[in-house]
């Protein structure tokens, strides 16, 4: 990797010859302007405002433009002549703990590699104490013309530096907050501790630019003259009002799903919304059905509560009577069962039949006193 400046670490009386290299690299696709009517390249030219003449690299120089338009030059003698102890030197000042750094500070990374062999010592032995330690460095160091804020850790066996923004380089997150007062209940943080713990955790290395690689695609297709297939947009998601506990309840069963730990149907893994089915037309049939039943099965019950209290009365009343009285009580109690539920006279005739059979028994009687 080529080196993008070269110094030493001062740390404390101890200086640590370094390279930095990028620890990063951009995969970006980059497209160049073209003419769309005949694909011409298009191209940027430095031009003077004042002559019009067009001016290579060699011929630009730097000034600062003040409050009335007004351009002060500044040349590189001006900015190398100022004191910056930094230009050459990334200079620990204090180690703190990891967690205090807020990653909203968090620039461009690099790698500090030991530069030659008498480095080597005094490289490694920055890198034990910080892994001892479990702490970072913080540092000052000058590049590209500037002086800039660091963050030095380890990063396997490697001491890798995070460029930081300044403090005063943060802007204050106040009118990025919510502006109403939103309460959360205990249930909606339940659902939502249980969808994190669903989705578990990421390897880091298996994620990558499916955009990218759509691009790629594309290029590679219209580079051999065939047209790439069009590809459907993702249905678009938010800016709705939504009903946050059921919202949380499918993600839950969505990522369950997909992870085959909660059996659901393919809708819901698919992060569809459930659908409801009603129930309201199985209901009335069961509300129609319910109580034709139960008025047939207390008519049948009240039927034979008649019937047994004829059949009583006569054993209790005509303890003398004949078999042929008691075969047409029996007879009518039949009849009286048999009969229609919502039939009035089947009722008023099985009560008139039990009177007549009780004035017969009564007669014998009078007679066997006499």
């Amino acid at each position: 990797m080529r080196s993008i400046w070269n110094g030493a670490i001062s740390f404390g009386l101890v200086s640590i010859p370094i390279k930095v290299v990028n620890a990063t690299e951009n995969h970006s696709i980059s497209f160049r302007q073209i003419h769309t009517a005949d694909g011409g390249r298009v191209r940027y030219r430095k031009v003077c405002e004042l002559d019009g003449e067009e001016l290579s690299q060699d011929e630009i120089g730097k000034a600062y433009e003040d409050a009335d338009g007004s351009m002060i030059p500044i040349t590189d003698a001006d900015l190398a002549s100022l004191p910056l102890p930094t230009a050459k030197t990334i200079e620990i000042v204090a180690f703190v703990a990891a967690d205090t750094i807020d990653p909203l500070q968090m620039d461009a990374a690099y790698y500090l590699s030991a530069n030659g062999v008498p480095a080597a010592k005094p490289y490694t032995l920055l890198r034990e104490a910080l892994k001892r330690s479990k702490k970072v460095a913080i540092a000052k160091f000058a590049l590209r013309g500037r002086e800039r804020l660091g963050m030095l850790r380890v990063v396997d066996d490697v001491i890798a530096m995070h460029g930081l923004l300044w403090p005063d380089e943060i802007r204050a997150s106040d009118e990025a907050a919510p502006e109403a007062d939103v309460s959360v209940r205990e249930a909606e943080l339940d659902l939502a501790d249980a969808l994190m713990d669903t989705l578990g955790e990421v390897d880091m290395a298996t994620l990558h630019d499916d955009y990218r690689t759509a691009v790629e695609e594309l290029i590679a297709a219209k580079a051999d003259g065939a047209v790439a297939p069009a590809q459907e947009a993702p249905a678009a998601k938010g800016g709705k009002v939504i009903d946050l506990m059921a919202a949380l309840e499918n993600s839950v069963k969505a990522a369950k799903a997909s992870r085959g730990e909660g059996g659901e149907s393919g809708a819901a893994a698919d992060g569809d919304v459930a659908e409801v089915t009603e129930l309201s037309s199985r209901k009335s049939g069961g509300r129609k059905s319910a109580p034709a039943k139960k008025t047939a099965s207390k008519t049948a019950a009240k039927s034979t509560a008649a019937a047994k209290k004829t059949t009583g009365t006569k054993a209790a009343q005509g303890k003398k009577s004949t078999a042929s009285k008691t075969g047409t009580a029996k007879t009518a109690a039949k009849k009286s069962a048999a009969a229609s539920p919502k039939s009035t006279g089947a009722k008023k005739s099985t009560a008139t039949t039990a009177k007549k059979t009780a004035a017969k028994k009564t007669t014998p009687r009078k007679r066997a006193s006499a």
